[in-house]
């Protein structure tokens, strides 16, 4: 069952070290949903329901996922550059990361996982819904202003991923999870373009989804229904 620590490992490793849970964590020792948690670090949280079945997953149905920037974002961004981003730019940047993030998931899993990406619930069917939130883009290319535009950055940026795992035919919810990352600080500046950004995020995206997928291998490897 996933309360194994050796299920428990392939996940923390998506998000931080393995401590048990202590009685002294902020976070509530069972959530709303009636998932227990199973590691709360400053990076992120993973809550589970400790009786699922994974083994029966052999399918994902992957909702798009919805995009958010971090508060004040665009504020700070105008800052010394009044209009420098604008309504659209934050709309064409979400909409191309949760096309990315479509991509790389999809890619991951049914590639190297040999999973079947589902269009709707079914038996079989495991409904990941995630969520990309506190987008912080430390130096947008916005298009916006005519002839090139030069930005120095150390870092590309930071966000946090948010995934619910549903069993999509009964809408139970049995795992949530959250993780934060930021895009490795290189010591010196370098000229940061959409290209570089895009770049970033598709190796940020590539870690998740990998992790991901060697959880759910091991998972589904581990439970009854899969040794039948």
């Amino acid at each position: 069952m996933f309360r194994k620590l050796s299920l428990i490992a392939v996940l923390l490793a998506f998000f931080a070290p393995i401590t048990p849970a202590a009685a002294s964590d902020e976070a509530a020792a069972v959530s709303m949903d009636g998932l227990e948690l199973v590691d709360k670090t400053r990076r992120g949280e993973l809550y589970t329901d400790p009786d699922a079945n994974w083994g029966t997953y052999t399918k994902i149905q992957l909702d798009p996922a919805t995009v958010a920037f971090r508060k004040n974002w665009q504020r700070d961004q105008n800052r010394a550059q009044p209009f420098k981003v604008k309504a659209e730019d934050m709309e064409r940047i979400k909409s191309e990361l949760s096309e990315l993030f479509g991509e790389v998931f999809a890619e991951e899993l049914t590639t190297k996982g040999g999973y079947v990406m589902a269009s709707e619930s079914g038996d079989e069917v495991l409904r990941i819904t995630p969520q990309i939130v506190d987008l912080d883009v430390y130096a947008p290319d916005t298009r916006s202003t005519a002839g090139i535009q030069h930005s120095y950055t150390e870092s590309a940026g930071r966000m946090t991923i948010k995934l619910d795992m549903y069993d999509s035919v009964t809408g139970d919810l049995i795992a949530r999870a959250s993780d934060r990352q930021e895009s490795p600080r290189r010591g010196y500046m370098q000229w940061t373009t959409s290209v570089t950004n895009r770049a970033e995020a598709k190796r940020m995206l590539g870690r998740w989804a990998r992790e991901l997928r060697e959880f759910l291998d091991d998972a589904r490897g581990a439970t009854p229904a899969a040794a039948d």
